[in-house]
């Protein structure tokens, strides 16, 4: 249908697309039809599409609220504004002569009040460059990635206590940055929920990983370690309740302190702090996100909700206590990491999307999608497709609200951070978007404003003197690559998708330099449950494996790719371990990453340890322990472990030598 596809256009719907195998897909009519209803712009019939087709003319005729530009560039204004009104910093007006549809360079990057025409809207002038990590003086650089839940400690998961004593100890060792998984705003006490990329909200934080010995209060009540796995549906109800007594046991003072601190926060936080006040509520009779409340506790801004934040005050007070908890124990971690020498950090992760019953969707459903979730294409990481059941914002949300809430996300993201990872993301290009209760194979891809959100992310990493990682993997989109790289952004160089036209492994000097080099990732086996072929097993377990291959197949294929890599890590220089060998192939890989030109190095912990089992395997949930995973033992004993130290000495001290002759 011709309209349906121009509407399709019109509103960013990419009706043909290319997979990981560039091979042409074209999406159904139906699909186009169901998105673009759920974007607000119904499709159901030939009407219903010249209708919306109407009302896309008219939004684009509406002025912006924000115009967002780079420092030193001339900015092109839409036809027929004449006159604009631009404020300095030092508050004079500047009156500009736009004749020429033109608003003339400003230098200095930051958010400028402009009046257009009698409307008032902001200018974001984006730096040129990202901080670059050349400007910290440490050469090339290194760090782990910890997934702070299995570090042990005195709780039955781990805490930003014991992340503060991985910097530290990890600092002692060269280390110059400690990347992290997401610590956003999870459901409190909620045992199911508990994926760190599913959060109730990316603006606040997991205020399960708070810790008070960290801000000068008592210490938690030492709880079950437990075993090898985290018990998640036992240890975050418990952990609540140790918050709880935490909170009751504040003297005047210390809530004082609290509320001033929180102060600064404003509206925002009190809207997470009800939400989660309301969720503990509703939860404990089944609701599973807001959508399961009583239809008058749906709107933030209602009479029902009004009265619940009056008559439950003590409780929304507890909640502010958490995320002043989390708050307060992030910033002292990233001060106890830069005090012991770090030069960047932690390096934070931002989720793709927030989960659609959370808080984010509740407070900001007008910027948000609505009868849609993201997820992936099939792809090689996922060879079914993947539906995150995530929901995100919208590009006619973000355009309505002039960028307000995806600035607020990524400067909450870098609050106590030297550096961010950005979760997928093509996302700030292009989003898969699904029709609720399709599947993932019934999407398509969603256009958004590059160009703007990626000056953005620029904007704030200026402004927070932070290194940006963009996350690169998969299906670039077109001009992807080249416009982070021309932002001074780094992408991300994968060890076990680093190959040459002939399927073996590049070499070190291959890698490029702006980019961080890795062994690999919480979504990728270890080095070691590759070598072993743990992968391959899990894989044959639960019916992964591509169609037509056994495992027997498999395991012969990882045969021949084994001795590719060990060739890539060593010329062949020592004799080629067993299978069941895999701890001198994990210091080879760490040698190889750190011997190559990147910026960055950043290894898993787990590939520093040896370890056979991966964190998370996409496209599962229950069928795999995803996230469930704890070390065998605190982090400063397992580091001292000879073999360990080994593999953390020839990482650093692959960094610190001479780059081989390309």
């Amino acid at each position: 249908m011709q309209s349906l596809h121009a509407l399709a256009e019109a509103i960013g719907l990419c009706r043909i697309w290319w997979d990981a195998d560039g091979r042409e897909q074209i999406v159904s009519d139906a699909s186009l039809a169901a998105i673009a209803t759920a974007l607000g712009y119904p499709a159901g019939n030939a009407e219903a599409i010249a209708a919306s087709l109407r009302q896309v003319a008219a939004e684009g005729a509406e002025p912006p609220a924000m115009i967002v530009t780079d420092a030193g560039t001339p900015t092109p204004l839409p036809a027929g504004l004449a006159r604009a009104e631009l404020t300095l910093p030092d508050g004079t007006v500047q009156v500009l002569d736009t004749q020429a549809w033109t608003l003339p360079a400003v230098e200095e990057p930051g958010y400028y009040p402009l009046r257009v025409n009698g409307h008032a809207l902001t200018l974001a002038v984006a730096p040129r460059f990202a901080p670059s990590p050349a400007v910290r003086g440490k050469g090339r650089m290194w760090g782990p990635a910890i997934q702070i839940p299995a570090l042990r400690g005195a709780g039955a998961f781990g805490t930003f206590a014991q992340l503060a004593e991985a910097a530290e100890a990890f600092a002692a060792r060269g280390a110059d940055t400690l990347a992290i998984n997401p610590v956003h705003a999870l459901f409190p006490g909620e045992g199911h929920d508990f994926s760190p990329y599913s959060p109730s909200s990316r603006l606040h934080l997991n205020g399960a990983l708070g810790d008070p010995a960290l801000v000068g209060l008592a210490p938690l009540a030492a709880e079950d370690a437990g075993g090898e796995l985290i018990d998640w549906e036992g240890a975050l109800p418990r952990r609540l309740e140790s918050l709880r007594r935490a909170f009751v046991a504040l003297d005047p003072e210390t809530r004082a302190r609290i509320a001033r601190d929180n102060a600064p926060h404003g509206e925002g936080l009190q809207r997470q702090a009800l939400f989660d006040a309301l969720d503990v509520r509703f939860r404990a009779g089944g609701a599973r996100g807001w959508q399961d409340w009583p239809a008058a506790y749906h709107d933030p801004d209602g009479p029902a909700v009004a009265a619940f934040a009056r008559e439950q005050a003590a409780e929304v007070e507890f909640h502010l206590f958490t995320q002043w908890l989390a708050r307060e124990s992030l910033a002292a971690t990233q001060a106890r990491a830069r005090a012991a020498g770090m030069a960047v950090g932690l390096l934070a992760d931002l989720a793709v999307g927030v989960h659609t019953g959370g808080a984010d969707s509740w407070v900001h459903r007008r910027e948000m999608l609505q009868g849609l979730t993201i997820g992936a294409p099939p792809d090689p990481l996922g060879p079914l497709g993947q539906n995150w059941m995530l929901t995100g914002f919208s590009p006619r949300g973000l355009a309505r609200s002039g960028y307000a809430p995806w600035i607020a996300t990524i400067r909450a993201a870098l609050s106590s951070a030297g550096a961010l990872r950005i979760d997928h993301a093509f996302g700030l290009a292009r989003l898969w978007v699904v029709p609720e209760g399709a599947s993932s194979r019934e999407g398509a891809y969603l256009r958004y404003p590059f160009e703007d959100l990626l000056r953005l992310v620029a904007l704030e990493a200026h402004r927070a003197d932070a290194l940006v990682v963009m996350e690169d993997l998969g299906t670039m989109p077109q001009g992807f690559g080249p416009a982070i790289t021309a932002r001074g952004m780094l992408g991300m160089r994968v060890l076990w998708f680093e190959r040459a036209a002939d399927g073996g492994f590049v070499g070190q000097q291959d890698y490029a330099a702006q980019a961080v080099a890795m062994t690999g990732t919480h979504d990728t086996p270890t080095v070691a449950g590759w070598w072993s072929g743990r992968d391959l097993e899990w894989a044959d377990r639960l019916g992964r494996l591509p169609e037509g291959t056994t495992l027997a197949d498999a395991e012969a294929e990882r045969a021949w790719d084994r001795g590719r890599l060990w060739a890539t890590l060593t010329h062949d220089a020592a004799p080629r371990p067993s299978p069941e060998d895999p701890a001198p192939v994990a210091a080879a890989a760490l040698r190889h990453i750190g011997g190559t030109p990147c910026a960055l190095a950043i290894a898993p912990l787990e590939d520093l340890l040896a370890e056979p089992e991966q964190p998370n395997l996409p496209g599962t949930t229950r069928e795999h322990p995803n996230w469930r995973r704890r070390l065998a033992a605190p982090l400063p004993q397992l580091l001292d472990e000879p073999e360990t130290a080994a593999r953390i000495a020839a990482l650093d001290g692959a960094r610190k030598a001479p780059l081989a002759p390309h």
